[in-house]
């Protein structure tokens, strides 16, 4: 008798654990027909590793039950979590050859628990947004495949198992695409096709087409881009849009800005037909980039996730804190809002990114406060009470599913960044600061030009440009390739055009004090710099020649000290020179307006 056939008995009994086990090592032996077979040693060798098994899984499933957001309650859970799953990695590798003898583990189980491992590492990922954890779930993932802990699940009949490994896949895939590993991404989508394809033709299941749209999905999510930077011999260059020791520019001595911080992102995505992987839209993706530095090793910098020694400081500041919500309804990202506004620490920033399709009023309204300009979608599926019914009898009333200008005012109480990339983005314009805390809105244009109207499935030309402004700048300029030399020497002097517009900004005398306080930041400095950059571009482009085709901001900037400023409108000449597109932009544009 195999003990792994006991395995889903013990689990549904936790106290019982040593009972069970103790039980089946007496059917083995008596099944032998000598007790004296088994020794003792290896007897308490299984049944410590069914408790510590037991126990992971506990653990694990636990771990939904801990709420979604605050940052002090699930800590020591994962850090107990953390500390049971390197137990038992430990024990069965110790134990290998008495766990294969009398216990019957199997490779796949093995497996299983590396991804489970690979799954802590990325869940602790989003609860820290420190990236470095990435890494730690990218190894174990890696492990599984280079040991082939899942190759023999083929060979047995049971379709759950196979979907074990084709979740795997997936997961596998979802932490590639954050470290941008995107030749990993390749070769396991083409592991997974051959997998589903197996999966589907042996047990002719229903989710067929659901597995065909997972890889549909990435598909489309590693092709957004729309350039490719190439190296010489035509291979794809991985470029990497995280803040870098050199990415933003760095501040004159003597500069006074603000010395706040930014603590706390919510990352929301609600765009209708958007790429998307795993819950993740395009824009949410370049977003969550922008406002993470690059990973570090994990090992130089702490023993153990959550367990940090107080005496070691870090060598840099930690990522802002994010939230990751996909099409959330108005309860959930209200929820969210006030649990971050209420953990804000002193001296710091909230950010609120809107990716979401405009929601305009449905009817005329004669005054012009914040719930008569619409806003931005939220989602309707679980929040729906008579509320279709309602609208439809009187259209006097505001939309319910949209989160409008008015709704963020109570957290205007703490200090507040606020981007929103929305065909309805202007709703935010006319924000009014009642409690005099620093806030900002930077607002995306509400229509493109036709010619790049087409490209919206793709994400965003405006989120496009707050992470990646060069490529933005190539795309605009209607170049789709580029050797790696031409884009490292455009890199460079971009940053001399972002060194250039932090200075404009500084020494600007009419410029609203709100820019300033947020200038301390290092992100929110370079969010600054590329919103300007982005707003010039356009503004000098030949195509976007409508006053929607441009990004605004609350409060305004002054145009002449920054987004049409002569000296910033030379340098992108110059690099519209250097790429040789010179020809789509404006010479003289201070004469257009």
């Amino acid at each position: 008798m195999d003990l792994s056939i006991l395995f889903d008995v013990i689990l549904t009994r936790p106290c019982a654990v040593g009972k069970r086990t103790e039980f089946a090592l007496k059917e083995i032996m008596s099944s032998g027909g000598a007790e004296d077979d088994i020794p003792q040693a290896e007897r308490k060798t299984v049944t410590d590793f069914c408790y510590l098994l037991d126990k992971s899984k506990q653990l694990f499933n636990g771990l939904r039950d801990l709420p979604q957001y605050g940052q002090k309650q699930w800590q020591s859970y994962f850090g107990r979590t953390f500390d049971v799953y390197t137990k038992l990695w430990k024990f069965q590798q110790q134990h290998r050859q008495v766990l294969d003898n009398r216990y019957g583990l199997k490779r796949w189980q093995i497996g299983e628990i590396a991804s489970k491992i690979g799954q802590l590492y990325y869940h602790y990922y989003l609860r820290t947004s420190e990236t470095s954890y990435l890494n730690e779930a990218f190894s174990f993932y890696s492990a599984i495949r280079q040991r082939s802990y899942y190759s023999q699940v083929n060979k047995e009949d049971r379709p759950e198992l196979v979907v074990k490994k084709l979740r795997y896949y997936a997961r596998f895939i979802v932490v590639c695409l954050l470290l941008n590993k995107m030749d990993v991404v390749k070769d396991l989508v083409k592991e997974l096709s051959d997998e589903i394809e197996d999966y589907t033709h042996r047990f002719n299941t229903e989710d067929q087409v659901e597995w065909n749209l997972v890889l549909q999905e990435v598909a489309a999510f590693i092709e957004a881009d729309p350039v490719m930077v190439l190296n010489d011999d035509n291979t794809i260059v991985i470029t990497s849009n995280r803040l870098s020791e050199t990415g933003a520019p760095l501040l004159e001595q003597g500069m006074i800005v603000g010395q706040l911080a930014l603590a706390d992102a919510l990352i929301i995505g609600n765009c209708n037909n958007q790429v998307k992987f795993s819950e993740l839209t395009i824009d949410m993706f370049r977003m969550l980039q922008a406002l993470e530095r690059e990973p570090m090793n994990l090992a130089s910098q702490m023993n153990k996730p959550g367990m940090q020694e107080s005496t070691e400081k870090p060598a840099r500041r930690e990522n802002p804190h994010k939230y990751l919500l996909y099409k959330p309804t108005f309860s959930q990202l209200y929820t969210f809002l006030a649990a971050s506004f209420k953990e804000l620490p002193a001296n710091s920033v909230l950010l609120i990114y809107l990716s979401a399709t405009g929601v305009f009023p449905s009817g005329r309204s004669d005054s012009e406060g914040p719930y008569d300009f619409g806003g931005v979608l939220t989602n309707s599926n679980r929040d729906i009470i008579n509320g279709d019914a309602i609208h439809k009898r009187n259209q006097s009333y505001k939309e319910m599913h949209c989160l409008h200008p008015g709704d963020l005012y109570p957290f205007t109480r703490k200090p507040l960044f606020i981007i929103v990339d929305s065909s309805n983005s202007v709703a935010y314009k006319n924000f009014t600061n009642l409690f005099g805390q620093p806030l900002v809105c930077l607002l995306s244009p509400t229509a493109y030009p036709k010619a790049l109207q087409d490209q919206s499935q793709r994400g965003s030309l405006f989120t496009l440009f707050l992470n990646n402004p060069l490529m933005a700048f190539l795309f605009v300029s209607g170049l789709s390739s580029m050797r790696r030399g031409l884009w490292e020497k455009c890199q460079d002097y971009l940053r001399k055009i972002n060194r250039d517009i932090a200075q404009l900004l500084t020494h600007s005398r009419s410029i609203d004090q709100a820019f300033l306080q947020f200038f301390g930041d290092e992100f929110l400095r370079l969010l600054l710099t590329r919103f300007i950059f982005c707003s010039a571009t356009m503004r000098m482009h030949k195509i976007f020649r409508e006053t929607r085709n441009y990004p605004e901001s609350y409060p305004q900037l002054p145009r002449d000290e920054t987004v049409e400023n002569p000296h910033l409108q030379k340098h992108i000449l110059e690099l519209a020179s250097i790429l040789d597109v010179r020809n789509v932009f404006l010479e003289n544009t201070l004469d257009d307006y």
